[in-house]
């Protein structure tokens, strides 16, 4: 057996782990998919839910956040504003912040886990593509810490990018961690203060003036890159 077939059975074996593990969490919970798919889409039905777990709200809502990062396409930006009106400014966006780069680390695994040798076959194939994965191995951080500074955007595209790129490991933690927090920071001030908009109307002005200027710099560096 040549090491493609041994890295095919692998890749189908850690498939059939996590599908088996989706459907065990099913059945030991009926409606878990639909219950969380409502939670991650409604943030009146996750503040509740939030509030009933009393002193483990904040370690349920880190758990959340984990999950919606690491599944890539559901919107976060419901729990990030749940965060903010649950637990204060402070605490929401440190667990904002902290459970939204974890979810993506974990995201970031799976997604090289399966799909960066199918991409490395089309690169091969490719000059310009070969350049550009030459490219993301010495600029990916930069490229990858700018990016997520960026509020409001795609996270699972981001994170798709970074996992076919050549971007070492560390170097993908890092810039997340560090870009993720004032993404993390704008989405959940932004968030607390549209709920409370004639309290906090002023704060919001200057905190979506800055994500402008965040923009902004983003899109002038990588013009300056080019």
């Amino acid at each position: 057996m040549n090491s493609k077939d041994t890295d095919f059975i692998i890749k189908l074996v850690a498939f059939g782990l996590l599908v088996s593990l989706g459907l065990v969490i099913e059945i030991i919970e009926p409606g878990f998919y639909g219950q969380m798919l409502k939670l991650a889409t409604s943030k009146d039905a996750l503040i509740a839910y939030l509030q009933g777990f009393g002193s483990w709200a904040m370690v349920v809502s880190f758990c959340l956040d984990v999950l919606i990062n690491a599944v890539g396409f559901l919107p976060s930006i419901f729990i990030s504003t749940a965060n903010g009106l649950v637990f204060g400014l402070p605490w929401g966006i440190t667990i904002s912040w902290m459970a939204e780069t974890v979810g993506v680390v974990i995201s970031f695994v799976l997604m090289r886990f399966f799909f960066r040798s199918a991409a490395e076959n089309l690169i091969e194939k490719s000059n310009a593509l070969q350049h550009l994965d030459k490219a993301s191995s010495k600029e990916g951080f930069w490229w990858m810490l700018f990016a997520r500074a960026l509020p409001y955007f795609p996270s699972g595209l981001l994170t798709a990018i970074g996992a076919i790129s050549r971007i070492s490991f560390k170097d993908y933690v890092i810039a997340n961690l560090i870009g993720k927090f004032p993404a993390t920071a704008l989405e959940v001030v932004i968030g607390h203060d549209l709920v409370n908009l004639q309290e906090h109307y002023k704060r919001l002005a200057i905190w979506v003036c800055l994500g402008i200027a965040i923009f902004l710099a983003v899109k002038y560096w990588n013009r300056k890159k080019e």
